[in-house]
């Protein structure tokens, strides 16, 4: 039998518990504990995006978590930059955070030339949040009923075979150039100036393919408008349980990551990290929470700083040196 669900300030005795010492030695110096006022949450991303959905998501839990009202702050723009800016500025004592994508963190450092902030030395990393797999689709009229098709014509027609992106630099586009790099095929780039244009372009078979974020994809899969291929992750999704993975369909790629996680103005104390870090994580366990972002097809992400600063670095490695061969950048 599942047990009763523990009252709010039970949960947040239990996640401040395991960090009594450093609580007592700021009591002892004369410094309030953390938190002790509004914690604010910098979005980069606009509403409706994946980056407000999860925030929108996690907020309440965590305000309990806390004891502090988690308060979000949109700050759209640039490509991440004006929301990079405003945590840049802040005081580095925990009270203001960051929610940021992998693109940020993990590509734009090796797309732009001249990019205003270095993900290693500008931040403090805080906690990963949550992933999305990403699904190949193809459009009804192009033929393709699985990935062996798509290579199939993609050979047949070299550069004549069309695959529609977000945009340049976009995780669609650098997904779609992966899987065309290992694949050995020449596919032509129609570039939109979001996900739901570049969808509704396979829709109306005026592209044949795309690598879709899962959740603005799955509506238009579960209405039979497109063809689901591959999931470009690690492993089978439960909403399309016949869909293989890439690599289970001969695509031999690296998968593309879709997480997001929270950071920190650099120097942020390591007291507030664990508290912080601590809060998320019980946030994320709570059986709402889960229900939640699996309605929004997005998966817990629970770890360390250590964990998210390791898979940002990872990333960044693999992607980077691949942005590098192909010659990508945006200006």
């Amino acid at each position: 039998m599942r047990a009763a669900r523990r009252p709010a300030i039970g949960r947040r005795t239990a996640v401040l518990a395991g960090f009594g010492a450093a609580l007592a030695g700021s009591a002892a110096t004369g410094q309030p504990a953390f938190p002790n006022q509004p914690v604010r949450l910098v979005l980069p991303q606009g509403p409706g995006s994946g980056g407000d959905t999860v925030a929108r998501i996690l907020a309440d839990p965590v305000s309990r978590e806390l004891g502090q009202p988690l308060v979000l702050e949109s700050r759209p723009g640039a490509n991440g930059l004006i929301a990079i800016n405003a945590l840049k500025q802040a005081r580095a004592d925990g009270h203001t955070l960051l929610l940021s994508g992998v693109s940020q963190l993990s590509f734009n450092p090796h797309l732009y030339a001249n990019l205003a902030y270095d993900p290693v030395r500008d931040f403090t990393y805080v906690a990963p949040v949550t992933d999305t797999p990403f699904v190949l689709v193809a459009s009804r009229q192009s033929g393709m009923a699985s990935v062996r098709d798509f290579v199939a014509q993609a050979r047949a027609r070299p550069g004549e075979v069309t695959y529609a992106t977000a945009g340049i630099g976009n995780s669609t586009h650098l997904a779609a150039e992966m899987i065309a790099d290992r694949a050995g095929l020449r596919l032509s780039h129609v570039p939109y100036s979001g996900s739901g244009q570049a969808l509704t372009s396979v829709v109306a078979g005026q592209t044949d393919a795309m690598v879709s974020v899962l959740g603005i994809a799955l509506p238009q899969i579960a209405a039979g408008a497109v063809v689901p291929l591959a999931v470009v992750g690690e492993r089978r999704i439960a909403q399309l349980p016949g869909v293989p993975t890439q690599r289970e369909a001969g695509l031999d790629a690296p998968v593309m990551p879709g997480w997001f996680a929270v950071l920190g103005p650099a120097g942020m104390p390591g007291a507030a990290v664990d508290v912080l870090n601590a809060a998320f994580r019980r946030a994320l366990e709570d059986a709402s929470v889960r229900r939640r972002l699996e309605e929004s097809h997005l998966e817990p992400l629970a770890g360390t700083a250590a964990d998210i600063r390791g898979r940002m670095e990872a990333d960044s490695a693999v992607w980077g040196d691949f942005i590098r061969k192909r010659g990508l950048r945006v200006e």
